[in-house]
């Protein structure tokens, strides 16, 4: 017991406890990416329909809005979410879950910043498709998204930006 406590609070850690640091830190950043997301969405720069499942939940009234628009709302909404969620899943990674060092600070920063904006690219991309095309409320192209850019920066963070 005093092992597993003592892996999962220092960076010397196996690579089971690794991955499940890597969860952890894959909660939080997800919990402050879809809060801010929804927050821009409701409040900010609307995407969201009135029949949309967080619409049916919340007591904000949601906007008329076209697919194009809504999509391109939901894209800028989902930037800014990005940018705050990346910054705050980046301090943990280097903190708690890997090990800095393989590369300089600022290579480390513009690659964690790059590989992380490809995938929200390739994500949101997917997300933009599934709203125009097949008319998907925003919530579940949204979620998709985040699942798609959850493969990428796994593995892209494990073996090219930090040591393992």
């Amino acid at each position: 017991m005093n092992s597993l406590r003592r892996q999962f609070t220092s960076k010397d850690h196996g690579p089971l406890v690794q991955f499940c640091k890597y969860a952890i830190a894959g909660v939080v950043a997800t919990i402050v990416h879809v809060s801010v997301f929804y927050l821009m969405a409701l409040k900010f720069i609307p995407a969201l329909t009135p029949d949309d499942p967080i619409s049916l939940i919340v007591d904000i009234p949601p906007h008329d809005l076209t697919d194009s628009v809504r999509s391109l709302h939901a894209a800028l909404d989902n930037f800014i979410a990005f940018m705050i969620s990346n910054s705050v899943v980046y301090l943990i990674n280097i903190f708690w879950v890997f090990e800095a060092g393989k590369h300089s600070r600022c290579k480390e920063i513009v690659m964690f910043f790059a590989v992380s904006g490809l995938s929200v690219l390739i994500g949101t991309g997917l997300q933009t498709l599934l709203i125009n095309s097949l008319g998907l409320d925003t919530s579940y192209a949204f979620f998709i998204n985040a699942g798609v850019c959850l493969m990428i920066n796994y593995a892209a963070r494990k073996f090219f930006i930090f040591k393992n």
